[in-house]
């Protein structure tokens, strides 16, 4: 085998596999193969043994498919026929049920001695997909993608000017405005941009019109000339209505501002400081309306004032963006063996078939080395001294998916490179703070999946990551790493001609406005049945725009409103997270809205016994207590509601199955 194909394995027992993912010996059938199982040979006992990639159970004796349940099959995908006339879906179902598990989780435990090795493996299940769901989602046949294919060389080279971008950003606010960049505004500026980016490289923008984002741009002006935080307390809002009008006062006298605007925001602060001075006796409430009193005569002239500052922010951020791109994009092109060359534009197919991965029009290079090993549960993949984690359960799946989706790699040998690639790319775009980028991924409840499936024929999701989703057919935002997965590229740029769509968008207005001017297309445009159930945060002081332009659609076909903290939703950072803090319970209420065209509406009418199952799917597990967001920053939309940043349900992704290993070695 090529070096292009070593993988280093380093573990508390050396193995030496025989298959490698590619050699299948004559002693294996397929069905064990594709079940996960392996021969490999044990060093120091010197004899051959059976290993399951899925589970890491080892057996002396060669498996027998069907005899070690759960073990031999974690996702029943070589369930036989003859356990049950049901389908994979129902059977994993119905073992939830006879347990008691409740729709969130399928528990499985199995205990395997081994007594020559003197281990003992405990193995417990908890699966959160569903990768046997077949899509019904139609589009007309397409062309490859011209996408660059992934290489680890030019995601580490990424990874460093997106870190250096960021730094930059924050440099530019320090110096110029005296504020922090407001929490994740970077990565919605990313989001933003991207809806509109005409430019080749998958995550730095480099195309725009406007230059200007109005989101960044927006959220900066709402931090100046501080940033307000939510008030829980009187004394909190007598301090920060001081520092604001201080801060105002301080930032007037500073700029080059007109004399009525100097005049206006100076007396409007020296009597706000008059008035805390010698009125001592004020509640919350009498601090708060003051607070908006000055933000309403002040504001306009420190935005007048702080505009091409805050513009000049926006616009070397995004000159440095298209300068990364373009040097990323010419290292790219060297590593390549055949360069693209310029291609005139395919023809529109007019063949109808079911929705297929992204494939690449370019071949792969060879792809250099990436070392794998375990610490505990998580997987970590290292390149050049990178190293990038995903928990094991997460880790099979990919490598499920991968089987799947990929259909130039048969032997595996491109894919710890590729996987690399991807947990890069997702960890880059995330950001490095604390909990950042989480608030990116929330996903919904399995169970509301699974109401989702079987009332309403949904079978895809538009907005998710192969960390994340729930089916193996999915949008997501990278379809040069996310392809070989099963991603079927962005959803903006997907146009199915019917089917059934869960839609759980990342909160960023422009990417929310974008989606429903395209939904509405689709809908429009298609006479057979076609179905998006949408979920969205249902703020209301004041309402969203896209939430407004959804409830006057005309194929608008009935609305459920969630109450806030009667649901809950899953983490964005599942694939890594602790157990215990996998789910989160909602702080604000969630809009569940049916738009369908009429031969949508006529196959998948949400009816009242329909909406009565989704509504019960949406109340959490009674046997596991979910946490509530934690307090954080605020920000303020460009509606002008003030809202805590752990508060935002911007889901990406859609739920996954999460499988825990716990081992226990007896010495």
């Amino acid at each position: 085998m090529s070096n292009d194909s070593q993988v280093s394995v380093k573990g508390e027992v050396a193995i030496m596999p025989y298959n490698c993912l590619s050699f299948r010996p004559v002693c294996l059938t397929d069905e064990l193969v594709q079940a996960g199982w392996s021969k490999c040979w044990s060093r120091r006992e010197n004899r051959p043994y059976y290993f399951n990639r899925f589970t890491n159970q080892s057996l002396w004796e060669v498996p027998v498919l069907g005899q070690h349940d759960v073990i031999s099959d974690p996702l029943g995908l070589n369930a036989a026929s003859s356990d049950s006339g049901d389908s994979n879906g129902q059977r994993k179902r119905r073992i939830s049920e006879e347990q008691g598990a409740g729709p969130n989780s399928i528990k499985r435990v199995k205990v395997l001695k081994v007594t020559s090795c003197r281990c003992l493996f405990v193995v417990v299940f908890s699966i959160y997909w569903d990768l046997d769901a077949q899509t019904n989602a139609v589009i007309r046949e397409h062309p490859p993608a011209n996408h660059l294919p992934p290489h680890p060389e030019i995601e580490l080279q990424r990874a460093q000017l997106v870190t250096k971008l960021r730094q930059h950003y924050h440099e530019l606010c320090h110096q110029r405005e005296g504020i922090d960049p407001p929490r994740e505004s970077f990565n919605r500026w990313l989001l933003e941009r991207k809806v509109i980016d005409k430019g080749h490289d998958p995550l730095l923008p480099s195309d725009c019109e406007p230059v200007i984002s109005p989101s960044m741009f927006r959220e900066i002006m709402n931090d100046i000339p501080i940033r307000l935080s939510r008030i829980k307390y009187k004394e909190e809002a007598r301090k920060l209505l001081f520092k604001y009008a201080e801060a105002a006062k301080k930032m007037i006298d500073s700029r080059n501002a007109s004399p009525e605007s100097r005049k206006v925001v100076k007396w409007n602060a020296e009597d706000t400081m008059s008035w805390l001075r010698r009125d001592h006796s004020a509640s919350k409430e009498d601090y708060m309306d003051r607070l908006e009193h000055l933000r309403q005569q002040c504001g306009p002239h420190l935005t007048a004032v702080a505009k091409d500052s805050v513009e000049g922010i926006c616009s070397k951020i995004y000159q440095l963006s298209a300068e990364y791109s373009r040097r990323m994009r010419q290292t790219h092109l060297s590593l390549l063996q055949d360069p693209p060359t310029e291609a005139s534009a395919s023809p529109q197919q007019s063949r109808l078939v079911y929705c297929y991965p992204v494939r690449l029009a370019l071949p792969s290079p060879p792809l250099p080395r990436v070392e794998l090993h375990f610490e505990n549960d998580v997987s970590c993949l290292r390149f050049r001294g990178e190293m990038v984690k995903v928990n094991r359960g997460h880790f099979s799946k990919l490598e499920l998916l991968y089987r799947y989706s990929c259909i130039d790699d048969p032997r595996f040998e491109k894919f710890l490179s590729r996987v690399w690639c991807l947990l890069k790319r997702y960890q880059v775009m995330f950001g490095s703070g604390a909990n950042e980028g989480t608030g990116l991924q929330g996903a919904l409840p399995v169970s509301v999946f699974e109401a989702l499936i079987r009332q309403f024929g949904v079978s895809f999701e538009c907005f998710a990551s192969p960390l994340n989703c729930y089916f193996k057919q999915f949008g997501s935002a990278f379809p040069d790493t996310d392809g070989f997965f099963g991603s079927r590229g962005p959803f903006l740029s997907f146009c199915p001609v019917s089917g059934s769509f869960e839609a759980n968008p990342p909160f960023c207005e422009e990417l929310m406005d974008i989606m429903v001017t395209h939904f509405e297309a689709l809908l429009e445009k298609s006479s057979e049945p076609l179905s998006f159930i949408v979920f969205v945060p249902e703020w209301r002081d004041p309402v969203t725009p896209a939430l407004t332009r959804m409830e006057g659609s005309r194929f608008l076909r009935h609305q459920l409103n969630i109450p806030a903290f009667e649901h809950e939703y899953r983490s964005g950072s599942q694939h890594i997270c602790k157990r215990d803090e996998m789910y989160y319970r909602a702080v604000h209420g969630t809009a569940v809205l049916f738009l369908q065209n009429d031969a949508g509406f006529a196959k998948w009418a949400p009816t009242p016994e329909r909406l009565a199952e989704l509504m019960a799917a949406y109340r959490p597990s009674p046997s596991r207590p979910a946490t509530l967001s934690s307090p954080g920053p605020t920000i303020q939309t460009s509606c002008g509601v003030v809202v805590n940043q752990e508060d935002q349900r911007p889901g990406v992704l859609g739920h996954q199955v999460e499988m825990i290993l716990h081992f226990y070695v007896k010495l």
